[in-house]
């Protein structure tokens, strides 16, 4: 047991309000691994209060003192890269490879990535008889999801700290360990007191604490799209700033002049990545009916190679969904995409063999499905990949934006034609031909799947006001 039960607040570890406590699970073993403490309103509010007081000073600071902070933490954490792999595999089910090459290096490189833009970041700008100027916005409320716990955390934080923001985060009480370790490291990394405060709990509780408080100038929250607009209603009365990265329900186009084997196979790799739990996975398949058929054998014969186990085993591809919750959903998702009608092509309901516990799922592929099915509408977060046929380009592209959501989109095929597919996407990410990810590159969604934008530039500004600073005509 490794219970975690105090709280990062104003550069020290304080013990919470409450007596009450949440019990953490490893998901390959439905094992209690651990206790976290839940925090209250009182939590939240003590917590914003040492970063408003705090946001006096560090707002004041340079981008050159901030970006030094950046590297210190960016020390701190490669030094202990082994242990935030493991801990993200033991809490959330990632099998331990991925947490290695992605799940690990995607908080760093986003520490990484912020340092370089913020060293190259100009604050003001001088135009004819005005100066525009960039400052911080003020204290930012962070509620992070599960599924990618330091990717989503590191990137708000960093951001942040180069803006000249101070913060309290409110994790997800699935996935605590991560944060408490983040702060571990920031707490070594030398940051100023109160910038950076961690209080674990319930978001119906803590996270709406956070939100509700007249003291916080932000909010920014990973989640679902129904937390999203729980956490804007509760932020509107104060007028402070909300942005929001929600769900997706993301398209993937193959053209007809894609090299079809590469493109099915690689887009079941990507739709069943990190157990299907990443809000822009490619759950719909979109393939013309001349290569329809072609599509479904390679799918059955990808997800037959596909093992599914312990996370900790190096021969393991998927892990298990990350809590119990979740795990009754996808199985429930599965069974109505089978009762509406849809061919089940691949996996189902039934544990993978070789499994008697944990919270495992079979990679599952369905056939003939339609839009207006519930698999092809609504966010199943788990490795169930839907393949739709298209007659036309043109229905395609209509099929691709039929969708509440727009945060990510993927086509396949000729560069130069997959490039004009993707301009009429609605979504905020489009990956051309499995593009590698870039960490500076824009990241947020259309319609309901949020607003702003994450890392590099965009992500730093989200964390900035406006200012303008008017003199006298010549």
């Amino acid at each position: 047991m490794k219970d975690k039960l105090d709280f990062y607040i104003n550069g020290k570890w304080s013990k919470p309000s409450s007596a009450e406590t949440i019990e953490v699970f490893n998901p390959a073993t439905e094992e209690v691994i651990g206790l976290i403490s839940a925090g209250t309103k009182e939590d939240i509010n003590v917590a914003v209060g040492h970063a408003k007081e705090a946001f006096k000073t560090f707002s004041k600071t340079s981008p050159a003192e901030r970006a030094d902070h950046l590297k210190a933490i960016i020390e701190v954490y490669e030094k202990r890269m082994d242990e935030v792999a493991t801990t993200v595999t033991e809490e959330m089910g990632a099998p331990l490879w991925l947490s290695q090459v992605a799940q690990a290096t995607t908080g760093l490189s986003h520490f990484k990535g912020t340092l370089k833009t913020l060293e190259n970041y100009e604050f003001e700008r001088n135009s004819e008889n005005y100066i525009e100027r960039k400052e911080a916005i003020g204290v930012v409320g962070m509620i992070t999801p599960w599924n990618w716990p330091m990717n989503q955390m590191c990137t708000k934080v960093a951001s942040a700290i180069a803006a000249g923001c101070t913060m309290v985060l409110k994790p997800s009480e699935i996935s605590p360990y991560c944060a408490i370790l983040l702060a571990e490291i920031i707490d070594e990394a030398g940051l100023p007191k109160g910038v950076f405060n961690l209080v674990n709990g319930y978001g119906p509780i803590a996270g709406a604490a956070l939100s509700e408080n007249s003291d916080v100038d932000m909010i920014s929250i990973t989640g679902s799209t129904r937390a999203g607009i729980a956490v804007a209603q509760a932020s509107a009365p104060s007028v402070k700033r909300v942005a929001q990265e929600l769900g997706g329900k993301s398209a993937n186009i193959v053209l007809d002049d894609a090299n079809i084997e590469k493109a099915i196979a690689s887009g079941i790799s990507q739709c069943f990545l990190n157990t299907g739990q990443t809000c822009t996975a490619p759950t719909r398949m979109l393939v013309s009916a001349k290569n329809y058929d072609k599509a479904l054998e390679i799918a059955k014969a990808v997800v037959q190679k596909t093992t599914v186990g312990d996370p900790m085993d190096e021969n393991s591809k998927m892990g298990p969904i990350s809590n119990k919750a979740q795990y009754e959903k996808v199985i429930r998702m599965i069974e109505i995409g089978i009762e509406e009608g849809a061919t089940l092509v691949a996996g189902g309901t039934e544990l993978p063999d070789g499994l008697e516990k944990g919270y495992y799922v079979k990679p599952t592929v369905f056939a003939d499905v339609t839009n207006d099915m519930t698999i092809a509408r609504e966010e199943v977060f788990g490795p169930v990949l839907c393949i739709l046929k298209y007659e036309t380009e043109e229905e395609a592209i209509e099929i691709a934006n039929d969708t509440d959501y727009g945060l990510a989109g993927y086509v396949q095929g000729e560069i130069n034609h997959a490039q004009e597919v993707a301009r009429h996407i609605r979504a905020g990410q489009i990956t051309i031909n499995g593009g590698n990810r870039e960490n500076n590159a824009p990241f947020g969604g259309y319609k309901a799947s949020g607003n702003g934008r994450e890392h590099g530039t965009h992500g730093l500004e989200d964390y900035l006001e406006t200012k303008a600073m008017i003199s006298p005509l010549a």
